[in-house]
């Protein structure tokens, strides 16, 4: 049954036009993700649905600046919406508890109109039959959003996004702050309908495993998902939207099942080509030919042609080309040694990022640099361009390296980094593409395998999706994505050997993440990279650092998948460890005193008592298999329909050891007594 259709909407920005009628329609409980290029109109799309169907979820100034040219959106009657906007603004002195339990608004609602109606029917009167029908909407409501104790769900919901302290002021929280609370507020509130623009990006990958989860096994409305995050896609998404050149392309599937569908649409596209310049090679040969057209047969037969002459041919998609221009290694390109690293706290004092890093980086290594928010990500890479400021190629101009309070950071005499800072600055908004890129330059030189090589700028920035109308264009006038091609463009037009990337998927669309894929691969890059982004990681690298609060940092040798698998082991081995000495403390404890009475206990009690130690192991073996199939990748890539049960099932297995711990505790205290 369709939620939100949408009829005829267009939309253009000056001669550039983003929507061209575009028709399209989520069902109830569908999932659907939008990709396309930057600065094609996907977050354009989702913020017109988001404004024609529920007003409010966006701000009056931007409603007037991006309202649809024309066309139709129309919502289910009672409905909810919710839009995850890129900037959410909230009232200064809220905590982050306040800001997430105002998404509760619809619970209490239904909650207190179920209690009204309970006490009606016990006081008797009234139409009985329609006080159960409403009693029974209410409660159905209730579930619906979060259960009949639904106050855990904000603190839970803030802590599974990284936001731990609920009682944390909004006031001076980062933008990737704000945007978790307001995430975590959209998830509890429980809409029909929630569109959620780059929701991924600030979010470390515990929190994105997280939010995918909650998508997949809580959350029952339907989703529209813009974002670059492809694994996000392809395990949460059912539809796949793409825009291009104005009209919306529908899919079935997520992400891998949209790159096989296109491909075979694509493919069908050129051999239809390929017929149509065949049948007007043919046709324009007969009329060079034949004399003038007479019989009804020949008039038809030219109209035809004329008719294929008309038709426009397909449109080539165009991707970014982009070029690493590297300079000679030298045997030494970066090792650190016992390196520990601090930020300033509040007051005077300093907190402790971690310590005792020691890492040796090779020609070819891919690095990928993973852990929670806060747990110095950034500052490392900082830290490393500070070594070396002189002779490194920072597009931001700024080199915050944290405090060092150990070890070193050794660079090589030929080492030559390329900087991409995750805040993406160093881009003059008034300034145009061409100028931010070049500054007053029309040629510039590229250093290739083959020597040097000067180009024009336009043709430059072609390779980064930038045709000659466009570099022009007030970089303030970009939207994320394009500004974040612009910084690559600026950024390797400098000759460098190895890449600090920090978090450079954020705002790309997919197909320039494949392109800077490619780039690395292709040359075999040698590059440290800070990223949420599971299938960049995946794809790229060859090996993770892992930075934990409180833990060693640790070197894993291989992609992602292999780190997740085997640290997902690491985990189950350290929680049974846990378990374990937990048990041997207990034993040890009651061992201890030999003479307490058991005279507590029923006999029924000491039976159980007896067993409850089997029994505990045996629940904590059924909670080990479920860890074990949730941390296999098939899971997630191939049998995304027993996700739900599954994590069910451990939620439950968890709770079932939990439970028995604590009985075995109360009969030992009892044992005790």
């Amino acid at each position: 049954m369709p939620l939100l259709v949408a009829r005829g909407l267009q939309k253009s920005f000056g001669p550039r036009v983003l929507l061209d009628h575009v028709d399209v329609s989520i069902e109830e409980g569908e999932r659907v993700g939008l990709v396309g290029v930057n600065g094609s109109g996907k977050s354009t799309l989702a913020r017109i649905l988001a404004m024609g169907a529920s007003p409010d979820e966006i701000p009056e100034a931007r409603r007037r600046d991006e309202a649809a040219d024309g066309g139709e959106v129309i919502l289910r009657g009672g409905a909810t919406v919710a839009y995850l906007a890129q900037e959410p603004r909230f009232p200064a002195g809220h905590t982050a508890a306040r800001v997430v339990r105002e998404g509760l608004a619809a619970w209490d609602e239904a909650r207190r109109r179920h209690d009204a109606v309970t006490t009606r029917l016990g006081e008797g009167g009234g139409d009985l039959d329609a006080l159960l029908a409403e009693q029974a909407e209410a409660a159905a409501t209730v579930e619906r959003l979060g259960g009949w104790d639904a106050d855990h769900v904000v603190p839970a919901a803030l802590d599974a996004l990284g936001m731990p302290d609920p009682d944390r002021l909004v006031d001076g929280m980062s933008g990737g702050e704000l945007r978790r609370v307001a995430l975590a507020r959209l998830l509890v509130s429980g809409p029909d309908l929630a569109i959620l623009d780059e929701p991924t990006n600030h979010l470390d990958t515990a929190a994105i495993e997280q939010l995918e989860q909650w998508i997949l096994s809580r959350f029952r409305g339907a989703v529209l998902l813009v974002t670059h995050d492809r694994y996000l896609l392809d395990r949460v998404t059912e539809r796949t939207w793409e825009i291009d050149a104005g009209r919306v392309h529908v899919y079935d599937g997520g992400w891998s099942a949209y790159l096989e569908a296109k491909a075979e649409r694509l493919a069908l596209a050129d051999r239809a080509e390929s017929n149509r310049q065949n049948f007007l090679r043919r046709e324009l040969d007969w009329l060079r030919r034949s004399p003038s057209a007479r019989s009804t047969k020949q008039k038809a037969r030219i109209h035809r042609a004329h008719e294929a002459l008309d038709q426009d041919a397909p449109r080539a998609e165009r991707r970014a080309a982009l070029t690493l221009q590297t300079t000679r290694l030298g045997k030494t390109i970066l090792e650190i040694r016992g390196l520990g690293l601090a930020v300033p706290a509040e007051g005077d004092g300093t907190r402790t990022l971690f310590e005792g890093l020691d890492l040796i980086v090779q020609k070819g290594d891919r690095i990928g640099i993973v852990g929670p928010n806060g747990v110095g990500k950034t500052t490392l890479l900082r830290a490393i361009v500070a070594g070396e400021q002189s002779r490194a190629t920072d597009a931001s101009g700024r080199r915050p390296g944290g405090i060092v309070t150990g070890g070193e950071i050794v660079v090589g005499p030929s080492t030559r980094f390329a900087y991409l800072d995750q805040t993406r600055a160093g881009l003059v908004d008034d300034a145009s593409i061409a100028e931010n890129v070049a500054g007053p330059k029309e040629k510039l030189t590229l250093h290739t395998a083959e020597g040097e090589r000067t180009v024009d700028v336009r043709t430059y920035l072609s390779r980064f999706l930038f045709g000659p109308d466009r570099v022009r264009e007030k970089v303030g006038n970009l939207s994320g994505g394009e500004r974040a091609r612009v910084l690559l463009a600026k950024l390797l037009l400098e000759p460098a050997n190895v890449l600090l990337l920090d978090e450079p998927t954020n705002d790309l669309d997919v197909m320039t993440l494949g392109a800077l894929e490619e780039m690395l691969l292709e040359t075999d890059a040698t590059a440290l990279v800070v990223s949420h982004d599971r299938y960049f990681l995946d794809r790229t690298c060859n090996a993770i650092l892992e930075l934990e609060p409180g833990q060693a940092p640790v070197r894993w040798a291989g992609s992602y998948d292999t780190y997740r698998r085997l640290r997902a082991a690491r985990d189950a081995e350290r929680a049974a460890e846990a378990r374990e000495e937990a048990k041997e403390a207990k034993q040890a404890q009651r061992a201890a005193a030999p003479a307490a009475k058991p005279a507590g206990l029923t006999s029924k009690e000491k039976r159980e008592l007896a067993t409850i130690l089997e029994v505990i192991e045996a629940a904590e073996a059924k909670l080990t298999e479920l860890d074990a199939s949730l941390s296999d990748p098939s899971v997630y890539a191939d049998r995304q329909d027993e996700l739900p049960a599954l994590m069910s099932a451990r939620e439950h297995a968890a709770a079932e050891v939990e439970r028995l711990l604590a009985r075995w505790e109360a009969l030992e205290a009892k044992r005790e007594a």
